[in-house]
């Protein structure tokens, strides 16, 4: 090709920009090929009419006929040169431009929205939003009314919802096909259980101390002190151990559940989590839940143990057991079924713990009062569920000759 041939082609390949005048109406012709490298910095897209023109344009429109080829450095032109048309009233027409080029013109065109009307004395307010639309705020609350708080038969639906949820999750999980990040449930094992163990170990050494004071005044009345021992330990072992367990779990470890997960609801953090592909339940829930369940028998055996400890100078001091015969009788009622009867309560107490927790927290608010009121709900269902778990088992059991 010919040295003149090739600047004809070059020449006709160019990015060009010109205004044409009809009538009122203004059109920008665009010609040549806009994209880099041939369209960086090229010819800025201005309009050639000063701001003070005694008579602007009705419309302004585009003509890309000879339109070769284009990009984002077109399309960046073209967005600036929008936005300033726009911002001083002209109106536009895009018709004339290629499909992807109006799809993102499109974009810069402001949010209609109705005339605000005047202001009058116990009306709402109105603010303006970004892209200089007008929208009206609601006026404030003044009552419990005019916000009222979901029924019982609602949040008794979220609660199954998300039990199901949990539960499929699960159920991934055992299937591999859901991952738990394993530090999280390190990082849970250590929060739920050696930091809870001394409380744990404290109250029911308290209970069974108090157990065998009021067990051996009952059997001293008819000179059974010798079965004080299987009192304390079948007590302990087959209900307290379980249910204390569960309440000092639902009162240090549920409530941190709910405020942790609430407050990452507050921050929107579980709305990225989402946003990112990540299940909440799998990444938040399970590490929990997991957790509690792993340290549960340490914690509940531990309990059994320091229950029955306690028991043991009211029975030599206040009741004349010797300790022999003492931990003879201990030996003798802890029985497999006492144990496994035991263990499962206290299972399923911690379970509810946990899933209390999580649910309070995950369906929060966006406040700090928010946070607040998950904490305290998640302590006052996680005790209610315990207590009503404790009934149910307990009837069930007897029933059945357990």
């Amino acid at each position: 090709m010919s040295t003149s041939a090739a600047a004809t082609v070059s020449a006709s390949t160019a990015p060009a920009c010109r205004w044409q005048q009809a009538e009122d109406d203004w059109v920008l012709v665009l010609s040549g090929d806009w994209r880099s490298p041939s369209g960086t910095g090229g010819l800025p897209l201005q309009w050639p009419l000063m701001p003070g023109e005694p008579r602007p344009p009705a419309r302004i429109g585009f003509d890309s006929t000879a339109l070769g080829g284009w990009d984002a450095v077109l399309a960046s032109q073209l967005w600036e040169l929008v936005g300033q048309l726009r911002s001083r009233g002209f109106e536009l027409r895009t018709d004339g431009l290629p499909t992807g080029l109006r799809a993102v013109l499109e974009l810069a065109a402001p949010t209609s929205a109705p005339a605000a009307p005047a202001l009058h004395r116990g009306e709402p307010q109105v603010g303006r939003q970004a892209g200089g639309a007008v929208a009206s705020l609601p006026a404030p609350s003044t009552g419990p009314a005019a916000s009222p708080a979901p029924g019982m038969a609602s949040q008794a639906a979220i609660t199954i919802a998300f039990f199901g949820e949990v539960l499929l999750a699960l159920l991934r999980w055992l299937r591999g096909r859901a991952v738990v990040p394993a530090a999280d449930v390190l990082h849970q094992l250590d929060q739920t259980g050696p930091r809870s163990l001394p409380i744990v170990l404290l109250t029911c050494a308290l209970l069974g101390l108090m157990l065998a004071y009021m067990g051996g005044a009952q059997l001293g009345r008819i000179g059974a002190q010798g079965f004080l021992a299987d009192v304390v330990t079948v007590g302990m072992v087959r209900e307290l151990a379980g249910l204390m367990t569960g309440i000092i779990l639902a009162g240090r470890v549920g409530s941190a559940f709910a405020a942790q997960l609430a407050t990452m609801q507050a921050g929107e953090e579980i709305d990225a989590l989402r946003v990112l592909g990540v299940d909440p339940i799998a990444h938040l829930v399970l590490p929990r839940l997991l957790a509690l369940l792993l340290m549960a028998p340490v914690l509940i055996g531990f309990g059994a143990l320091a229950g029955i400890a306690a028991g043991w100078p009211a029975a030599v001091l206040a009741y004349g057991v010797t300790t022999p015969e003492y931990i003879q009788q201990c030996l003798r009622a802890i029985t497999s079924t006492h144990l496994w009867i035991g263990l499962f309560k206290g299972m399923i107490y911690v379970v509810l713990v946990a899933l209390a927790g999580c649910r309070e927290g995950l369906h929060a608010g966006r406040s700090a009062q928010a946070v607040g009121a998950a904490t305290t709900a998640a302590v006052v269902k996680a005790l209610v569920w315990i207590v009503a778990a404790a009934c149910l088992t307990t009837v069930v059991f007897t029933n059945l000759g357990y």
